[in-house]
């Protein structure tokens, strides 16, 4: 699905990422995880075309995000709020992005169903703007977003950030079920070690752009990451 080759981002000399291989299967659940300049949003950041890479490409379905536009039509994205349009509702917003999928009125029903309630009915209904919401409403709404159209890859930074435990629970019984359905490869960011785990079948560990290990998931991988990070304090 993903593939990145040769991938070296630079600022004034110093490498913030340097992948020289990487591949993420279809239908992977893919955690990235690391210390704060591991180089996790930089990464992200060049699969989604949003930097210009040093040297090396990134392929989804083959298509080199640099010069084509149509792996876009199959990728749902939610890196920060710069991702959302904070001076509508919502609702407007969801419309929105409904509206680029030509989405029906029927449409809208099945997802939100779908969401088997992650996102209270103000967040849906209400009528306050977006940058009026609290932090974890705002997160909710660039995910919920972001789930839209059906995408057969999603990417999401740091989704469990600023949410309340139900809603992080909900969000990671969500996940599994739309890539057990689906098949949607998604890729994911998190500081929060147990969550990964416990969502995610293969976890890639970044320290200092490097990729340091690359784990399929497994009873020890929780312990292993405790590990290391105990090692690095």
């Amino acid at each position: 699905m993903i593939r990145i080759t040769e991938l070296q981002k630079l600022y004034n000399k110093t490498k913030a990422l340097d992948i020289p291989f990487l591949e993420i299967g279809d239908g992977e659940i893919f955690g990235l995880v690391g210390n704060n300049g591991a180089g996790k949003t930089t990464m992200f950041r060049l699969i989604l075309d949003l930097i210009a890479a040093t040297t090396g490409e990134v392929f989804i379905r083959n298509m080199p995000v640099s010069r084509q536009e149509d792996w876009k039509k199959i990728t749902g994205s939610y890196l920060d709020e710069g991702f959302l349009i904070d001076y509508l509702s919502p609702s407007e917003y969801f419309s929105f992005i409904g509206g680029l999928h030509s989405w029906s009125a029927d449409d809208f029903s099945r997802f939100y169903q779908s969401l088997e309630g992650f996102g209270a009915d103000d967040l849906y209904h209400g009528k306050k703007p977006i940058r009026s919401l609290s932090q974890g409403n705002r997160n909710k709404t660039g995910i919920i977003a972001a789930l839209m159209g059906t995408p057969e890859v999603v990417i999401l930074d740091e989704p469990f950030a600023h949410l309340d435990p139900s809603s992080q629970i909900m969000l990671k019984r969500l996940l599994k079920k739309i890539n057990a359905e689906r098949g949607t490869t998604m890729l994911i960011s998190s500081h929060d070690l147990t969550h990964v785990t416990e969502i995610c079948n293969r976890i890639v560990l970044l320290g200092e752009g490097l990729v340091l290990k690359d784990l399929h998931t497994a009873g020890g991988t929780l312990v292993e990451l405790e590990n290391y990070f105990s090692r690095a304090l």
